[in-house]
Parts: structure tokens; sequence; C-alpha cells
């Protein structure tokens, strides 16, 4: 760590006024927030910023630059003791000796201020110190060196490590300022930090200063303000603690003052004033302020982080897409994901299917916008009707009469995919060139495209064998046979019938069936690696590799591993199915329904048995086309996943990124775009770092914040009278059990039979589970979602889009299901 300075004019101690928003790199991000507000002329205490070239000289002076350099976590108690007893350079301590004396040598705050903080997308708050009412040169000194040695506590050296901040780049600026004695203090944000709704402001407040509402110690008065300066929301604090300045120095904690609250006239000032600094800002802020002498100052502003998106109203049509598409979104899409698969592989699927068979627009885009080079919200689709909507019946019209999906598998056009497919799944990613290396995702997309041609051609017949089926029923007034659809062979039911295969095999070993009682990594090290069961795990290489291509989140992300990638999850699966032997319902309620339709008079009458059998296999047939058609344009996610990590594993042995996977933040344009990352010149170097550096950052603010608040997407969901939980009622029926809440395929193993299956989402993954629960209770989705058709091909009473199904429900706790009303209620 080299002293350089960070502008030509800066000294060792500036006024705040000669600072602003673009010298974070000599005052930090705090003095350079405050500086910036003090220039727009809002009320700020005066103060000084002993700047980061000082903290360099300091540690120059000291020779501690290698040590902090390679700072490692444990090593903080021994870096903050090393700058507690530095010896501050004459120079240094005369600049701020000489600011404190213009600030009238009274009591002042000492805040810390790192370069690396209050910066959008990665806040630190917290993370360095604060001292209060210090009096005295001596003190004042003492409380400097003690905010360069914050730089260096554990949860910092943690915090920027997890963020990739390199520790050479780091150092740390001293704010210095009057001390207000505040009345009243504490936190204000411009945007509401749960909702996100950008027109009210949120404050909490408590009597003296704000050190006690920042750092917990109280439970604040709490208020919302709305866009008129209305308090629309007020909820009295607890005020366990008063924090107050105290005569020579210090603060003391007091537990036994009178409780005043603050006026609304001020409140609704402050909520003025708050708004302005956001306007200023171009962003909503987070801001500490006090309220003394019938004056209010603002001591500090920072952006908000891990602000939800604002609000929105959906329409009629979104309120029907939303919950069917967001339970394909698990996890916050990646860079890679919006930019590879959804733009250039699924999703152009998805939207070429909307254009070429309806007419409409889709643009994936409006569905999942980017902030910051991240995705920062999930919009439910609202496809745009185009000039193509008049001429789709002329255009669909001989896509009926040609394309019967019951013969699709012998298209040319299918074995030609099929063919292709098989030869890219043969593809050794680390045996190619970089150039073959680059090229490789087209040609999945190129891959998937076939299998595109193919949806949009026999897609129409399959719609209208599906409304002619329903018109059937309608006429002949038998809308409850539901199951005329169930039992069709799909891959998928291959795929669960060899899973069922796969657990006899262990139920008939007594060896095996031991060792699946072990957790599912621990299984797979197992099984992969014993003699002893050469016999299973070559039979489980051979499931893998048919169908090891399916994903364990969602067809939409190619971040998240493929059953191949992840064994373990698919001996979940297996480990399952081990102890209960499955019923096979589906098919026989199928057999029921059909015999109970051909017996209706109306049927027999016109004699008519045959062409409504003939209709029931060309429905089953397209039922089959479609979800067969999603098992296949998923045959080439392992490719493409495969590719890109061997593309970042090459990136980070050049040097380039710290980790293979950090290939995941960057778009895969720009991925392509790379030259051979040996040879990579470092300015492109360094823009790709910066880049995932920042996107990784904005995530990692954004880790908490859901992809749309459930409240938007399930209204009404408030439970009422004795229900625990409500939501859209998905498979009829009524089912008692206890509750077991499962969150993702690592934790298949933990269900039993009998138990309600409670989780945020389904994927095919999940159906060996319907197996063994009594009922189903989704966080996501919608009738028609992947486990509302599971459960009724089972029997089994499901409860969709009950918002708050996991975080309500507890394991163990017995409910009943209640699949006709959405009524999930106590026992």
């Amino acid at each position: 760590m080299t002293y350089a300075p960070t502008r030509p004019d800066t000294g060792f101690v500036l006024p705040l006024s000669a600072v602003g928003r673009a010298d974070v790199a000599a005052a930090g991000g705090k003095g350079a927030n405050l500086g910036e507000l003090v220039r727009a002329g809002f009320p700020v205490p005066d103060g000084a910023v002993i700047t980061t070239d000082a903290y360099a000289a300091v540690v120059a002076h000291a020779d501690l630059g290698p040590a902090l350099t390679t700072a490692a976590e444990d090593e903080g108690a021994a870096l903050r003791a090393a700058f507690a007893a530095v010896d501050v350079p004459d120079e240094l301590r005369t600049a701020i000796l000489d600011a404190y004396a213009l600030l009238g040598n009274g009591p002042v705050a000492v805040r810390s201020s790192a370069t690396a903080e209050d910066l959008p997308g990665a806040a630190f708050a917290g993370q360095q110190d604060t001292y209060l009412n210090v009096v005295g040169p001596d003190a004042l000194i003492d409380a400097v060196r003690r905010c360069w040695g914050s730089l260096w506590t554990e949860r910092a050296i943690a915090y920027r490590a997890r963020r990739d901040v390199d520790p050479a780049d780091v150092r740390i600026a001293v704010v210095v300022q009057r001390m207000v004695p505040a009345a009243f203090a504490g936190v204000l944000f411009t945007a509401n930090p749960v909702s996100g709704d950008r027109g009210e402001v949120v404050v909490d407040a408590s009597s003296g200063l704000g050190e006690a509402v920042v750092s917990g110690l109280v439970t604040p008065d709490h208020y919302v303000i709305d866009a008129r300066g209305h308090v629309r929301e007020r909820r009295p604090g607890l005020r366990e603690v008063v924090v107050r300045g105290v005569e020579g120095g210090g603060v003391e904690h007091r537990g036994d003052e009178a409780r005043e609250e603050l006026p609304d006239a001020v409140l609704a000032e402050l909520a003025t004033l708050g708004r302005r600094v956001a306007e200023h800002f171009g962003r909503p802020q987070d801001i500490e302020w006090a309220w003394a002498a019938g004056r209010l100052w603002l001591v500090q502003a920072r952006p908000m982080t891990a602000l939800p998106p604002p609000p929105i109203r959906l329409s009629r049509i979104q309120r029907v897409t939303g919950p069917q598409i967001v339970e394909y979104l698990p996890v916050r899409p990646y860079p890679m994901d919006t930019s590879g698969w959804i733009q250039r592989g699924i999703g152009r699927m998805v939207h070429r299917m909307l254009a070429e068979i309806p007419g409409v627009e889709l643009d994936f885009a409006d569905v999942l916008p980017e902030s910051d080079g991240v995705v920062d919200r999930y919009v439910p689709p609202r496809p745009r009707p185009t000039r193509k909507v008049l001429s789709a019946p002329a255009r669909n019209l001989p896509r009926v009469r040609r394309y019967r999906p019951a013969g699709w598998t012998r298209d040319p056009r299918f074995v030609r995919f099929d063919r292709e497919a098989r030869e890219l799944a043969a593809v050794d990613v680390r045996a190619l060139g970089w150039d073959e290396l680059r090229r490789l995702p087209q040609r999945t997309f190129d891959v998937v495209d076939a299998v595109t041609d193919l949806r949009v051609d026999y897609l129409p017949r399959v719609a209208l064998d599906l409304v002619r089926l329903r018109v059937l029923q309608a006429l002949l007034r038998r809308r409850d046979l539901s199951g005329l659809t169930l039992g069709t062979r799909t891959r998928t039911e291959d795929a669960n019938r060899e899973l069922l295969r796969l657990a006899e095999r262990v139920r008939a070993d007594g060896a095996l069936r031991a060792v699946f009682g072990l957790e599912p990594e621990a299984l797979a090290e197992r099984i992969g690696q014993d003699p002893a069961f050469a016999g299973f795990r070559a039979a489980f290489a051979a499931f893998l590799a048919e169908y090891g291509h399916r994903e364990t989140a969602s067809p939409l992300l190619m971040s998240t591993p493929t059953w191949g990638d992840a064994p373990a999850s698919v001996l979940a699966m297996v480990k399952v199915l081990v102890d209960d032997a499955p019923p096979a319902p589906a098919a026989d309620r199928a057999e029921e329904a059909e015999r109970r339709l051909l017996a209706h008079p109306l049927v027999r009458v016109t004699r008519s048995e045959r062409r409504v059998r003939r209709l029931l296999a060309e429905t089953r047939a397209g039922i089959a086309f479609r979800e067969d058609t999603h098992f296949h344009g998923t045959r080439v996610l392992p490719v493409l996943r495969h590719a890109v990590l061997e593309m970042g594993r090459r990136l980070a042995a050049a040097g380039v990124l710290r980790d293979a996977d950090d290939v995941l933040h960057l778009r895969l344009e720009e991925l392509e775009g790379l030259g051979e990352p040996a040879t990579l010149p470092p300015a492109d170097a360094e823009r790709v770092r910066d880049a995932v550096r920042a996107r990784s950052a904005r995530r990692a603010e954004l880790a908490g914040v859901p992809l749309i608040a459930p409240s938007v997407l399930f209204p009404g969901r408030t439970p009422a009278g004795d229900a625990l939980v409500t939501g859209t009622p998905a498979s009829g029926g009524r089912a008692t059990g206890p509750v077991r809440v499962i969150r993702e395929a690592a934790e298949f193993g933990r269900l039993r039979s009998g138990d309600v299956l409670v989780c945020p989402y389904t994927n095919p993954s999940w159906t060996p589970l319907f197996q063994r629960a009594a009922a189903v209770v989704v966080d996501t989705g919608g009738s028609g979602s992947h486990a509302a058709i599971v459960a009724r091909e089972y029997g089994i009473p499901a409860v969709m889009g009950s918002a708050t199904g996991t975080s309500l429900l507890v394991d163990g706790q017995v409910v009943t299901v209640d699949g006709d009303t959405g009524r999930v209620t106590g026992n």
C-alpha cells in the first residue's frame, strides 16, 4: 500500500464544503455525501474531513502497508491495536487540531468514512466506528486513530472479502462535526423499505442521540408519511433507553426520561427535506438526522440499499400470467441467465411461439427489467397483440390440418434435432480451443430453434383438441371428468418410472438400503466410490445419461445445476421413494373417467364412442407433445452451462476472474466478445473485473429483496377466520397431516408419508414427493402450475399461491388442507 495523493489540491484536512459526491477517493463515502449536502445548501453541522491521504501517510509512517495488504479476518485485533498506538505525524496532528479549533474546540462527532462505503450496491453500514460527544484535543486524536483502526474490524474485513473489495484499494477518511445535542434523532428513508413505494417517507425516531436508533438499542417511534406530508401510519416505540451526551465528553444511557413525541410539523418538514435530498442525489436515500433547539440537521445521507422495486398495479391478464411464471423464478436470474438462456434460448422459444401462433409480442426485458446490470424485479407478462393476430386463423388452419401430435417424433426435423443434440452432448468442452468454446453457446441455441419450429407447427392442433374436449364435456354436462387426460405417457413420466426402478434396486439390497440413510451429499460420495455398489452406480449413470439434463430449479435458469451436475439431488428423490411403494392413481382415474364419458346416453345414442375415443387419444398425444418438447428443449442446457463455466474457469486461471462462477455476472455477448484469456489486454481484463464486481455487489444488495412483493402478486392472502394460510384452490379434496417445509432438492429426504408438503415452488424434479404427500401448499403458482397439475394426477389436495405458507407454517404442525376452498387450517 503506497501513498499517492487522491487529487492534486488535497491536503490532510479539508472543510466539508471543499468536497462533493465526486470526492469519494479523498473523503470516503460519508464525507463525500455530507460535503455534497453542504454545497447544495442543506442543513449539515459544520465539519471537516481528515482525508484518505492523511490515513495513507500514517500507514506509510508506521510501515503498516504490507500487513494491511494481506490482512486476514483473524488479524483484525492486532491491526486495530497498531492503529490505536500509532504515532500521528506532527504536521497531521497540527492540521487536525487547527480544524478542531475552527469548530470551536467543543464537543464533536467523529465518524469513519471509508472509500468503499455509502455507495450504491454496497453501503457497508455499521462496518466502521463513530464516536459521539468527543471533547478535547487528546480525545479527538484518540478517536481519529480508532476510526482508522475500525477499517480493520473482523466484520469489515469479512464484508469486503464477500464483496470482492481488494484490501489494497481501501482507505478511510474521518469526518469531524460539531456535536448536535439532539432532543430527537433517528433515521429517515425516502422510500418505503418494505413495500418499495417511492411516494412514502418512513421515519424512525427516539429521544436523545440517534445512536440509540441506528445501533438498535431502542425500539423507535415509527412513522409513515405520504406524499402530501400527512402521517398515515404511527406506531409508538418502547423507549428502552435514551442516549445523551455528558459533560466532559462521552455518552450515557438513561432509562427513566419522560415520554415525548416528535411534533407532526417536524415530521412534515423532515419528509420534505428528505425528498429534496433524494431528488438531489437522483435516487432514494437513507438519512440520519437530529432535531435540536427547534431546528433539523442532517448528519448522514447514503443511497438506500436492498430497496424493493416500486409496487405495480397488475392488469387482469397479469394476474393470470404472474402466478404461473413466478414459480419458474425461485432465485434472481444472473446476467448470464437473462442474456443467454432467456434471451436467446428458452426465452426465444416463448417469444417465437407467441409471435408466430397467436401473433402477440412479449419482450423478456419488460418481464425482467434490469438495474445496474442485474434483474431487480419481476413484472408479470402482458403480451401485446400485433397485426398478425388478424391473420392467425389463416396461418394456423393449415398447421391444424397437417401436423398431428401423435406422429411428431417421426418428423424429419425432430430426427435431425435428436442427432444434433446427441452430438452436442458428446462435446468435451475442456478439449475445445477458445474460439470454438465461445461459439458453442450459439450452436446450442440453433439446436433449440428446431424444437421451437416443431412447437410452432404442432401446438395449434394441441390447443384445438383440448378445446374440443372441453366443449364435449360441457355439452354432456360432465365437467367433473378432470381425470380424462391424466396418466398420459410422457418423458417426465418415463423419468419417474426409472426413479422407481432405482428405488426398487435399493429396497432389494440391504447394504444399499443402509447407506441410503446418509445425507444426499455423503450418499453421492459413497455411491460413487464404494465397489460394492458398482451395479447401482452403473444404473444410476445410465439414468443421468438419459435424464441428467433436467433442471433442478427452473427451466428458465442455466446458472442452477442440472440433475447431472447435482447427482445428490437425484439420489434425494430416490431416497424419497425407497420407503414407500408409490400409488398409481392417474391411470386408474383416467380409465374410470373415460368409461363414464363413453357411457353417457348421448354418446351411446349417437354411436359416437369411436370418435370420442379418437378425440381422447389425440388430446392425450397433444399433452404428451407439449410436455415432451419441453423435455427435449432443455437437452442442450448442460452443454450451454458447461461451456460458460469452462470459459469462466479459463478466465479465472488467467487471473481475470477470481472464481469460475463469477462468469455468471457477465452477459453472454460480453463473454463471446473476449479474446483468449491468457493474452487478454489488461484494459479488457479490468473492464471484465469491474463489471463482475459491480454486478456482484448489486446482486448481493438485492439478496433479501423478492422479485415481486407477494402482496402484489397474491392480493387478499391475509388469512381470515380460522385459516392459517389461504391461496388458490388447485386440486380438490381435504387432507390432514403434519407440515413438512421443503425449500430445495437437498431436503427431499425429510418428507415422510402422510406429510403436508409446504414449499416455495416446484418443478418436475419434485414429482416423487407428491407420491408421499397427503397434500401440498405452495407459495407461488396458480391452478395451471406444475404442482397443481401433478397434485390432480395423484388425487391430493393442493393450495397454490399461498404467498406465506413457508414462513407461517412450521414443521410438525398438524393442519388440514382444503383444496376446494384454498384454506389451510390448524387442528
